[in-house]
């Protein structure tokens, strides 16, 4: 197979976006949003989950939940293109919801090929949410070790870096078992799981780790027996929805500081006027345009051609990264003393774009995984 022209970037993808940059727009513009998740400025605070859930059973009644769920299962069978024009305009507007957290559980589901993964995807698509538990405390998902253990049919251990845990109805939860890892799904309500909130500086979403102890599943709730396999398969689109998020917060960085620079004056002049300000938001604008290429072609990649999705999906998340960190070290900068303050709403960005960097892994450790792709395993 090979890549569609455009990134099959077609009619129905440019509607899906617009009517969902208007909607959300609309719904959640910034002070709105500042005002949600960024009421209480102490430094002490306890770390809560702030989102508007009318907003999100709006979001669910506009199908955005069904995007990729194929059509079988109920969806839309739309392709993971279509999906990052949606995350992208989440990225804009920062949206806290668990958009992107069952978005990925979707992407994961997928690639189960059983009929109990296919069952939630069903659910899914009528509005249950779901997030990932399959992360043990170092890190890597992917590695030998795991911190969930499956034993006389009852779960215990712990998972971490569950993203929005305390939003979402389900859990996709990797454990370790006789014959390798399984992947099962658990209710979020079910007793002997507790979920321990993490302090993160992202306003705009919420992070746990989750303990299990003696949690009880059938062989109705396991997805898949090898949960590595699907993972592996999984991670490129979960990386693509996370470079299409940084994309999204990071025109909407260029765009206020660029409105910000027309209005403020300095020496009797606009401070656009300084090429020593220009010229590193032109900068920013060719980094975002380059990071928004290799996410589409990412997706893209992913829809069509499989043999590249690893790749292409590593490029995107690196570059994004940057993009990311850049976007957000001048949109503080240029607006200069103001930039550093509560009230600025530039601070709800950068602290997003700073969680996606590193969600996953930054764009140091995504080279590393490319160039490994390219040229081989690197002997110490």
């Amino acid at each position: 197979m090979t890549q569609a022209k455009n990134f099959a970037f077609g009619e129905d993808e440019k509607l899906l976006r617009d009517t969902a940059r208007k909607f959300l727009q609309d719904n959640l513009p910034t002070d709105k949003l500042h005002q949600l998740v960024a009421s209480d400025p102490d430094p002490y605070r306890e770390s809560l989950s702030l989102w508007d859930k009318n907003l999100w059973q709006q979001i669910v009644e506009l199908g955005w939940t069904t995007v990729i769920v194929p059509e079988a299962d109920g969806g839309m069978g739309m392709s993971l293109v279509a999906l990052c024009a949606l995350v992208e305009e989440t990225g804009r507007v920062s949206l806290p919801s668990p958009f992107i957290a069952t978005s990925c559980a979707s992407l994961v589901l997928r690639e189960c090929h059983s009929p109990a993964a296919g069952h939630w995807l069903g659910e899914i698509a009528g509005g249950s949410t779901a997030t990932l538990a399959c992360t043990p405390k170092n890190g890597s998902w992917l590695a030998a070790d795991c911190d969930v253990e499956l034993v006389d049919g009852k779960l215990s251990g712990s998972a971490w870096f569950v993203q929005d845990a305390r939003k979402v109805d389900n859990l996709i939860v990797q454990a370790k078992t006789s014959k390798g890892t399984a992947l099962y799904k658990v209710s979020t309500h079910c007793e002997g799981l507790n979920i321990v909130a993490d302090a993160i500086i992202d306003l705009t979403r919420d992070q746990a780790h989750i303990h299990f102890n003696n949690v009880p599943v059938g062989d109705a709730q396991r997805l898949s027996d090898d949960a590595r396999a699907v993972l592996e398969r999984a991670e490129p689109g979960l990386l693509t929805l996370v470079a299409a998020d940084m994309c999204g917060a990071g025109e909407w960085q260029l765009q206020t500081t660029v409105e910000y620079m027309k209005v403020r004056e300095q020496f009797g002049h606009p401070l656009g006027y300084f090429q020593a300000l220009k010229h590193p938001l032109v900068n920013l604008m060719i980094m975002i345009d380059q990071a928004k290429s290799l996410t589409y072609n990412a997706a893209s990649a992913i829809d069509s051609e499989p043999q590249n999705a690893a790749k292409f999906a590593r490029m995107a998340k690196a570059s994004a990264s940057e993009m990311a960190a850049f976007a957000s070290n001048r949109s503080i900068q240029f607006h200069g003393g103001i930039g550093f303050t509560w009230e600025c709403f530039v601070h709800l960005y950068c602290k997003r774009q700073k969680h996606n960097q590193v969600l996953y892994g930054d764009a140091k450790y995504q080279r590393a995984k490319l160039a490994e792709i390219l040229m081989g395993p690197i002997s110490a």
